[in-house]
């Protein structure tokens, strides 16, 4: 039986550093009211001659590097954004291009915040068919670009970056469950406008932060409950959880939900805000090369956003 493991992971963040203190400038907000709403300090903002693919390339580089291959061995390139370099072609063609392999199959899978899980769970169908033995996964956002800068209520959250991983087919277990799920109920709780369509204004991002909290909280906690189950596992089994990075208490809740003290939790959200698709494989691979996720352990993944669309994903890494 053939399995997908994480052979290599990457990141890459923006230079520049946008402070609460920067923010307290720009609107009416405070350091002390961000920090107690969602647990942000500072967000880097993608620079001038940056794009989502730029992050994309750089993420995917230190992960190709750590996974001890050449790129000529990648297989597949997916990557997970909601904010592509232009509408087509898509970002992974341009990563593609970058890392000069031509031929090899690319392509944007778009489920917001969740993109990375989403990206990561075709990927493992790909591998456990036999289709293909390497694949680069990337997750990558540069939501500062959607952001009303003089909206208070969401300015605050958001910032940009690329995380990266390269699974490889092995014959010992990796992912063991990639769980995905969405509701287009709730499309109108949070969104941004094409302006393909009728809508001709800015392209921000709209959102009703108090109920996208509540089904948040909801839907998270159920996931952690979902996921062990479905692998086999006990709660205890979790060595880790690795969190989409939005929210601080959303965060928390998930953590008591699964019996984690916070000190097995991996937070990034103080010094990233929300990267979107890029927060989960940033967070992963901070903490790998921070030294704190060791090889054996088990991790659970999971993300929430616009869509709705959520999921989780238990490995053994």
């Amino acid at each position: 039986m053939t399995f997908s493991q994480i052979a290599g992971t990457g990141s890459y963040l923006p230079s520049k550093i946008l402070t609460n203190a920067d923010l307290e400038k720009m609107v009416d907000t405070t350091d002390e009211w961000i920090m107690k709403r969602v647990g942000i300090k500072e967000r880097h903002i993608i620079g001038p001659g940056e794009s989502t693919s730029s992050m994309a390339v750089q993420a995917a580089r230190q992960a190709i590097e750590a996974a001890g291959i050449s790129p000529e061995e990648i297989d597949l390139i997916i990557v997970g954004t909601a904010t592509p370099d232009k509408l087509f072609p898509s970002t992974a063609c341009y990563v593609q291009k970058t890392l000069n392999l031509p031929g090899v199959p690319a392509f944007d899978l778009n489920a917001a915040c969740s993109g990375f899980i989403y990206s990561l769970s075709v990927a493992d169908q790909f591998i456990r068919n036999n289709t293909y033995k390497t694949i680069l996964v990337i997750g990558a956002d540069a939501l500062s670009r959607l952001v009303d800068w003089n909206d208070r209520s969401t300015c605050v959250l958001f910032g940009d970056g690329a995380g990266a991983v390269v699974l490889r087919a092995a014959t010992e277990p990796g992912i063991l469950i990639a769980d995905i799920h969405a509701d287009a109920t709730y499309t109108h709780l949070l969104y941004a406008e094409n302006n393909l369509w009728e809508y001709h204004g800015p392209s921000y991002v709209n959102m009703e932060g108090n109920e996208v909290f509540k089904i948040a909280v909801l839907q998270l906690g159920d996931m952690v409950d979902r996921a062990v189950e479905k692998a086999g596992l006990q709660k205890s089994d979790v060595d880790w959880l690795i969190p989409h990075q939005a929210n601080l208490r959303i965060i928390t809740a998930a953590a008591k939900r699964l019996g984690l003290p916070m000190e097995r939790v991996v937070l990034t959200v103080h010094n990233h805000g929300n990267t979107s698709a890029a927060s989960i494989p940033l967070a992963l691979d901070v903490a790998i090369r921070r030294g704190q996720i060791k090889r054996g352990e088990t991790l659970l993944l999971e993300a929430f956003g616009a869509g709705f669309a959520w999921g989780s994903a238990l490995i053994r890494y």
